[in-house]
């Protein structure tokens, strides 16, 4: 806009400047024919008309000659004029969102959202989980005595998941801060194993066929989907944690109420690296957690490990 008015000026002020070249010799022929005319005395007509054509001429380019000085006085004014309120609020708004758009991360070329990752590590029960009872027992084999509960409570687990991107900024709170869907199982194995079914000894005495000997594996099955937020979006090193999420554990043996299901939750905190072309490395630890035990077995604990991710 700067730059358009003073142009406009330069052309303006070189107009009036040839103009009034043109003007000057113009005039000065009027003067000496007006002097001259006085002098002689013409006895035709025809130098009358022309002087009054040339009066004509001057008076004309005098009347242009203020019409261009107003121009340029209006010119020179809308210069001058300061900037309105207005103007001003949406050159400040401008510059808001150039900083804003400056300090947003820049995401790395290549980079994925999303990632599957495999995960295996260590895992502690907090309590023991209970055994299958002895149904032929006297007083119904209270606390499993005759078979004996579950008595390791240290495990070791694997699993996959998935991390499917939803948000870049946490829902416009805070920047570079991600938010996932968390997706994921895991499969967990105590060391000991107990009887399952009738004591063997009882079913001997008892005269009872087919007793089942067999020794059952202790295992669980853990299904899981948590929300987790994603710091340092675009870095190599991005730290992260579950505020809390909501699995569903399968138990096997099943209870003595041949129950096999326990609703539960989960929180968990980790980190992972990009080590080279979409491929991480990370750890975690997480503390599942159930309001209640499901028919005497308690599937509240810990488990902490690491995982390999692939980002896709």
């Amino acid at each position: 806009m700067m730059n358009k008015t003073k142009l406009v000026l330069g052309i303006a002020t070189a107009t009036l400047t040839m103009t009034a070249a043109m003007v000057a010799p113009q005039a000065q022929a009027h003067k000496v024919k007006k002097h001259s005319h006085r002098a002689v005395t013409y006895t035709t007509s025809s130098a009358e008309r022309l002087a009054e054509a040339a009066n004509n001429k001057v008076e004309a380019l005098e009347a242009q000659l203020q019409a261009m000085q107003y121009e340029l006085q209006t010119l020179r004014s809308e210069t001058n004029r300061p900037v309105s309120s207005a103007d001003s609020a949406k050159v400040q708004e401008l510059d808001q969102w150039m900083t804003s758009v400056k300090s947003e991360p820049i995401a790395r070329s290549g980079d994925k959202n999303n990632m599957v990752f495999f995960r295996g590590g260590y895992a502690h029960a907090d309590s023991l989980r209970g055994g299958t009872l002895d149904p032929t027992a006297a007083g119904g084999n209270a606390g499993g005595a005759l078979n004996g509960p579950i008595g390791n409570q240290d495990a070791w687990y694997f699993g996959a998941g998935f991390d499917w991107s939803l948000n870049d900024n946490l829902f416009g709170m805070m920047s570079g801060t991600e938010v996932l869907a968390e997706l994921m199982f895991d499969y967990k194995e105590l060391g000991d194993r107990a009887p399952n079914g009738i004591t063997p000894a009882v079913g001997i005495i008892a005269g009872i066929p087919g007793v089942n000997t067999q020794l059952a594996t202790v295992n669980q099955l853990t299904l899981a989907a948590s929300p987790k937020i994603k710091l340092f979006k675009g870095q190599a090193f991005r730290p992260w944690l579950i505020p809390v999420g909501f699995e569903l554990s399968v138990v096997s043996p099943p209870s003595d109420a041949i129950t096999v299901l326990n609703p539960g939750m989960q929180f968990g905190l980790g980190a992972d690296y990009k080590i080279w072309n979409n491929l991480y490395v990370g750890a975690d630890a997480r503390y599942h957690y159930s309001p209640d035990n499901v028919d005497g077995i308690n599937t509240n604990g810990v488990t902490a490990g690491g995982y390999l991710g692939i980002g896709f």
